[in-house]
């Protein structure tokens, strides 16, 4: 275990900061670090009248606001385990898995409380709406109402009480990409972890400006827009829903955040849809030729690139998903300041990260100092192995589920990830793909679907795509640009030429055994997780 208890990092920055502003609803108010501290505490005193007990669980589901932000920070810091659900879950999923966890309390948007049928909840004492802290509907003989605390405490005067690291903090239930959801318990140590990770390695100090878009209740957004920033007494503004790419840009120029959290498709959307078209230029291609002009287009390319992003960045992270090649060795060209990190619900997320001056191309950085990673190969630098690990940040297992945790762990205790991948003599890791998604074709090679969908993703009218292997052919699952066929007004007929094409021309520069034999055509985009990665399981 490590020293740093995870309380403190919520107590600290609340007592440092006490007048300054902590959490932003986007256009619709703001928190002071002082203002949360008072809810904290008055949400403990309402624990207290429901008789909540040290692990005891407390669901929360909503949008993104500062709201959310206080139920979490008060569950944890009163010693109960937050189990934050996803606000896109349907409700009957809601219902499965708040009755699954045995939540006593739950904290609900009002427009997500309005879908229930409360007969559903089978353990839960009241549900309070997450907008205003009111009850909504009560299970028990006893109303229990929130009240505000009093207003004559100072910072000197705010203390929670710490809990040891090995105590539950939260259930996370994954968003489901591989089958149904688990719900993945998180110790007080893994959260201290990878807090004090970033605080080490991602450069910010009171004060500054975070942007968060991507879903608190997955642990992504949930440490790096939120515990971490807050931990250091930022200023933290919340969109709500995931947004579309041009509304964050929109977010970024107003408030110019010091640092971004993203996933590839925010930064897929922008190259596609705003560099490649000026690149293609008939004029611009001409001029690319030569070096001198080639580094002024560059130049303004990555000046007008910084300027989306609110020109005040220290550097872009992206995580959550592997980013496309052709747009990593573009951005990387034009010395675009991002850097690649890769993690995992089951380690709270983080596994590695290195900054953008020191990382390499393709590689999602370095191992974390609190875990160890190991390639499950003879040939860790060469051959494609299952990434495995162990250390601080491993998670205690899935909750009620003892036969997933075990098939999750080695004998020897290693975790297994289920991702595939290198890692070279200077420790960079180099992820090739999931293990159930990979294919093996019929003369016994290894096909990284991943690879092969980076390539037609580059493609003008391709918005969405899925590799899959069947009776020993390499099919891709394609779902057009609709708002780009609209606008060129091209039937269905001219799409499967113009997929054909495509064919041809991503094959050209693939070996034999990961040629496409044929391409299929979507009418609908893929079902996706709320983090918006396709669910590969129902396709495969």
């Amino acid at each position: 275990m490590i020293s740093e208890k995870l309380v403190k990092y919520f107590e600290e920055p609340i007592k440092s900061n006490w007048d300054q502003i902590a959490l932003t609803d986007y256009d619709n108010g703001s928190l002071k670090y002082s203002d949360i501290g008072k809810i904290i505490l008055s949400l403990h005193k309402l624990f207290e009248d429901h008789k909540i007990e040290q692990g005891d669980k407390i669901a929360l589901v909503g949008k993104n606001c500062g709201n959310w932000g206080c139920v979490y920070l008060a569950a944890i810091s009163y010693g109960a385990v937050i189990v934050p659900l996803l606000q896109d879950f349907p409700s009957n999923d809601i219902y499965k898995l708040t009755n699954h966890c045995d939540s006593k309390l739950l904290f609900a948007s009002e427009f997500i409380f309005a879908k229930f049928d409360t007969d559903k909840f089978t353990n839960l004492q009241s549900i309070y709406c997450l907008d205003d802290f009111t009850i909504k509907h009560n299970y028990i003989d006893s109303e229990h109402h929130f009240s505000k605390f009093d207003d004559s405490i100072t910072g000197k005067q705010f203390t929670l009480t710490e809990h040891d690291n090995d105590k539950l903090a939260a259930i996370l239930y994954t968003s489901g990409t591989a089958g149904e959801p688990k719900g993945v318990m998180l110790n007080h140590n893994t959260l201290s972890a990878n807090i004090r990770y970033a605080r080490a390695n991602m450069p910010l100090v009171a004060g500054d400006r975070i942007v968060s878009f991507l879903p608190l209740a997955h642990c992504y957004g949930c440490a790096f827009e939120f515990l971490y920033p807050f931990s250091l007494g930022c200023t933290i503004t919340f969109l709500g829903r995931l947004p579309s790419p041009n509304i964050v840009v929109k977010a970024f120029n107003e408030i110019k955040p010091k640092l971004i959290l993203t996933v590839p498709l925010v930064l897929e959307k922008v190259y596609k849809n705003k560099i490649i078209p000026v690149l293609n230029k008939k004029s611009i291609k001409i001029m690319l030729k030569l070096p001198i002009l080639k580094n002024i287009i560059y130049n303004k390319v990555k000046k007008s690139l910084n300027e989306s992003f609110g020109g005040n960045f220290i550097e872009v992270v992206v995580g959550g998903a592997k980013l496309n090649r052709e747009v990593e060795v573009f951005l990387r060209k034009i010395g675009f300041r991002f850097s690649i990190g890769y993690g995992m619900t089951e380690c709270g997320p983080l596994i590695t990260y290195d900054g953008w001056k020191t990382t390499k191309i393709f590689s999602a950085g370095k191992v974390v100092d609190t875990l160890e990673i190991q390639i499950d190969s003879s040939q860790p630098d060469k051959k494609v192995g299952e990434i495995l690990l162990r250390g601080e940040n491993i998670m205690n297992g899935y909750y009620k589920n003892e036969e997933e945790t075990k098939k999750a762990f080695t004998d020897d205790g290693w975790m297994r990830t289920g991702d595939l991948g290198l890692i070279d003599k200077d420790g960079y890791l180099f992820i090739k793909g999931r293990s159930k998604s990979m294919i093996l074709n019929a003369s016994g090679k290894n096909i990284y679907p991943e690879e092969i969908e980076s390539k037609l993703l580059n493609l003008p009218l391709v918005s969405e795509c899925v590799v899959v292997g069947r009776k020993n052919q390499i099919i891709a699952l394609v779902y057009p640009d609709h708002e780009r066929l609209e606008r060129q007004n091209l039937d269905k007929e001219h799409v499967e030429m113009v997929m054909v094409n495509y064919q041809k021309l991503v094959n050209k520069n693939l070996p034999q055994h990961m040629k496409i034999n044929k391409m299929v055509i979507r009418d609908e985009e893929f079902e996706k997780t709320p983090k918006k990665s396709i669910k590969r399981y129902l396709y495969n």
